[in-house]
């Protein structure tokens, strides 16, 4: 189903039951987010801030449920568009079908054909009022996080293209906005639209750049897609809707952008410029990604239609409303990656707590000796894969989503002393904890079934008295070096102990952590030994992954303590030994004012039960208080 702009997808949302106008007056300045972060992570609808001191109203957490992503993306279920891609690639690919079946292909890639994106002539809906004189200040920007740097634009497509082939980029980045007619251009080392930039460097000539705000949430899902660089973006919108997308030409640039897009930013990029501070900005890893040099976007023209609608999403901790976007994209690229990069592969899983890049699950159909690592070794380079830190591979018999019966699924299948491969590699900008900046440690773990030639001299979790080791447990621990744990995990056959430490009072502490496990652990009681900080708590799971998964270099935190067990540091390492060589982050929350600010007012809001905010709980994260953006 297509969309007209955002308008159309609203009276959608509402026709489903999927969304709450808000009448009363809600601050783009911290409020919007807050009220957004408490309905997100409570499961709830889509919000339209309709009084938002500008003449556009605000829609935000329109991806937030599987409902919603599936409506945005055309389809009664994120389900129904994976099966159809996987039908089509397999017709054509398949040698073992007649040439009569391969045939009844043609016209579904014929109908593939007609989606491609068209240019119209005159002007589009997007153009119906056009300010010559741009202000950004009409905008209902949000400054999402007390510690953010500015105002930013958070779902802007941003189209590029190359200055010598003329192909075309959609990309998704982040914009500050400066002044009136200036922002940043976020776009990251490893993006197409740095790959452009850096081209049109060489011509001496300003970058044409147009940002396309609304129109079709198709439209947004496919500039974040991992597609390959160099396919149209509305190849694919135009294939989920069922209807090719008509673009038209921008008044002050070449451009061609969809013509039934909210609010169009026409402009240019100079790269003889010189590059501008941008950030801090509260980011989709949990943590502020620091300040850095990017490009100056100069807005020359900014266009809309006369009902747009602002389009906004809030990150942070997760889970936010990104998640959703991740999980179509598990859908719909799994059989792209299935039959282009590892044919074994059966499906694949980006937990939230791993914020996309930081964790990935894959479940292979397993025929021979050595499987695992091969699939391993090879998505560790394929694609946006790179970025992963933290690769399982599994096989069987097993629901990768359910994260309990996966975890039994993986220590039944892994020796530690055999089935963990390390290296080093790119890493995505905002990780925060490599020593080097975007390259540093990855870790493989081969948790697949073995076969009997894989079998030989394996020291697999063995079972032990369980009331014996909770009753020994003292004996174990210092209670002057831990000051919390979780067993819990243990309880279900699952060997993992969780611990916290105050890293802040000694910087010796960790290497006191591992010394004591060698010292009294000798059996290897426990096949993973997890410390986090002493302010995280250690029986909520979610909070204690996203910790260790942001916090750590796998190949330098990573450490044997006996030859089945390894011990993971995911505590903030600004407190080592000798410091640390980058700057650390400190967590993403609201502040007290704000916090206290919505609580007053949720019940004008007209949205349901109050709703307590998430940042209570994390504010105890913070380090050096809440008014550190690093330390």
């Amino acid at each position: 189903m297509a969309y007209s702009g955002l308008t159309g997808f609203i009276s959608a949302l509402e026709k489903k039951d999927e969304l709450l106008r808000i009448k009363t007056f809600t601050d783009p300045i911290l409020e919007i987010t807050e009220i957004t972060d408490r309905v997100t992570k409570s499961g709830g609808k889509a919000l339209l801030f309709e009084n938002t001191g500008t003449e556009f109203p605000v829609l935000i957490n329109a991806f937030g449920s599987d409902e919603r992503m599936a409506m945005a993306i055309g389809r009664e279920d994120l389900d129904e568009v994976g099966v159809e891609i996987e039908s089509i690639f397999k017709n054509i690919s398949d040698n073992k079908v007649t040439i009569f079946k391969k045939l009844s292909a043609l016209p579904a890639l014929f109908k593939l054909a007609g989606y491609l994106p068209s240019r119209m002539m005159g002007k589009g809906t997007c153009q119906q009022v056009i300010h010559r004189i741009p202000d950004l200040g009409i905008l209902p920007v949000l400054k999402c996080w007390p510690y953010d740097g500015g105002r930013f634009i958070t779902l802007p497509m941003v189209h590029t293209k190359h200055p010598e082939s003329g192909k075309t980029n959609v990309g998704m980045y982040r914009m500050q906005v400066l002044d009136k007619s200036t922002t940043a251009m976020h776009w990251q080392r490893h993006k197409t639209g740095a790959n452009h930039f850096e081209a049109w460097k060489k011509t001496n000539k300003k970058m044409p750049v147009s940002v396309a705000l609304g129109g079709d949430p198709v439209y947004t899902y496919s500039a974040t897609a991992p597609l390959p660089e160099n396919i149209n973006e509305y190849i694919l919108a135009g294939f989920l809707r069922k209807k090719k997308v008509r673009m038209v030409k921008c008044l002050t640039n070449e451009l061609y952008v969809p013509c039934d897009a909210d609010i169009i930013l026409e402009g240019y990029v100079d790269p003889a410029e010189e590059p501008v501070w941008e950030g801090p900005f509260g980011d989709h890893t949990g943590f502020y990604s620091l300040a850095d040099w990017y490009p100056k976007f100069h807005v020359t023209c900014i266009t809309h239609s006369k009902k747009a609608v602002y389009p906004a999403t809030i990150v942070g901790i997760p889970p936010q409303e990104d998640a959703w976007l991740a999980k179509a994209t598990e859908k719909i690229f799994l059989t792209p990656v299935k039959m282009t990069i590892q044919p074994e592969i059966e499906d694949f899983h980006m937990p939230d707590a791993g914020i996309a890049h930081n964790l990935l699950i894959v479940k292979i159909k397993k025929t021979y000796p050595g499987q695992g690592m091969k699939v391993i070794s090879s998505l560790f380079g394929a694609g946006q894969m790179m970025f992963t830190k933290y690769l399982i591979v599994v096989s069987g018999d097993i629901n990768i989503r359910n994260y309990k019966k996966l975890l039994v699924h993986v220590f039944a299948n892994v020796d530690f002393g055999k089935d963990l491969l390390f290296s080093r590699g790119p890493l995505d900008v905002l990780d925060h904890s490599s020593d080097s900046f975007s390259f540093g440690g990855k870790a493989g773990v081969d948790a697949t079934v073995k076969h009997i030639e894989e079998d030989t001299g394996r020291n697999n979790f063995r079972q032990y008295n369980k009331s014996a080791v909770f009753n020994s447990i003292n004996n174990i621990f210092d209670r002057d070096i831990i000051k919390n744990f979780n067993l819990n995990l243990f309880k279900d056959d699952i060997p993992i102990l969780i611990v916290t430490v105050n890293r802040s009072e000694d910087q010796d502490m960790i290497d006191k952590v591992k010394s004591m496990f060698k010292t009294n652990d000798p059996a290897g009681i426990f096949s993973l030994i997890v410390a986090v900080d002493h302010t995280v708590d250690p029986g909520d799971l979610h909070m204690v992954a996203w910790q260790v998964l942001g916090n750590s270099d796998p190949q330098r935190d990573n450490e044997y303590i006996s030859p089945a067990s390894v011990f993971i540091d995911g505590t903030i390492k600004a407190y080592r030994k000798g410091g640390f060589p980058r700057k650390w982050p400190n967590i993403v929350c609201s502040n007290i004012e704000t916090i206290s600010a919505i609580d007053q007012k949720w019940e004008s809001l007209g949205i349901g039960p109050f709703i307590n905010s998430p940042s209570i709980k994390n504010l105890g994260l913070c380090r050096n208080g809440t008014d550190e953006i690093v330390w």
